[in-house]
């Protein structure tokens, strides 16, 4: 088997960015690389995904409970794993994505109440990497920007854009108890934390890269 290497955090965290370089790097030593974002937006195994966020089911993340909003992302996790990656993974390759399980307990879970948590975790992980036979990660790298910091850069980013954002990116009180989640979560299962701000501000792209590296080739050579 493989390894597979989840890049998490909320919205604005610089997911994307992250997954981008960490992908050349490996690359460029010479590696076998898959890269996956998840949810695939473009893809029909995503349908659910796309009317849960444009606000079909609800208007507020709140409105659709965490296993139902979660069976819409494992269906396209599933297929991406059917149609576009298993081979690679099964024959020795390095997979990195952008999101995977980890976002439903990274945004699925706080629509729960504390004591409620632990249960839903157990039955999402179990679900997903038991039941329907998809990859656990072999690290899970959770980035770590205050949502203060993060409504600021999706601002200045909707306004160029003109974006209205989903009904998660629209609720910052959620994004609150999504980060604040989050950060639970990791501790419990052993995801690594890496902090992108310093005070008021973002950390250098470069330097939170350097951390995601030293963090993943580590767990490479562990295992």
């Amino acid at each position: 088997m493989g390894k597979l290497i989840v890049i998490e955090g909320t919205d604005g965290s610089g997911k994307a960015t992250q997954t981008s370089m960490l992908v050349k790097y490996f690359e460029e030593k010479g590696n076998s690389v898959k890269r996956l974002t998840f949810p695939r937006y473009s893809e029909e195994s995503s349908a659910l995904v796309r009317l849960y966020l444009s606000g079909a089911f609800g208007k507020k993340p709140d409105d659709v409970n965490p296993y139902a909003a979660s069976t819409f992302y494992a269906v396209d996790r599933f297929a991406s794993y059917k149609e576009d990656w298993e081979s690679h993974y099964r024959n020795g390759g390095l997979v990195i994505t952008d999101r995977y399980t980890t976002s439903n307990a990274v945004h699925q879970a706080p629509k729960l109440k504390s004591d409620d948590r632990e249960k839903f975790l157990s039955w999402l992980f179990d679900f997903e990497y038991r039941l329907m036979e998809l990859p656990a990660p072999d690290l899970v790298i959770y980035l770590d920007m205050p949502t203060e910091i993060t409504e600021k850069m999706m601002e200045g980013r909707r306004s160029k854009t003109g974006e209205k954002g989903d009904i998660h990116e629209r609720d910052e009180e959620y994004l609150r108890r999504c980060r604040s989640c989050a950060l639970e979560v990791a501790d419990r299962w052993g995801w690594k934390v890496i902090s992108c701000s310093e005070g008021d501000s973002p950390r250098g792209i470069e330097d939170i890269h350097r951390d995601i590296v030293g963090a993943v080739e580590a767990a490479i050579k562990s295992n």
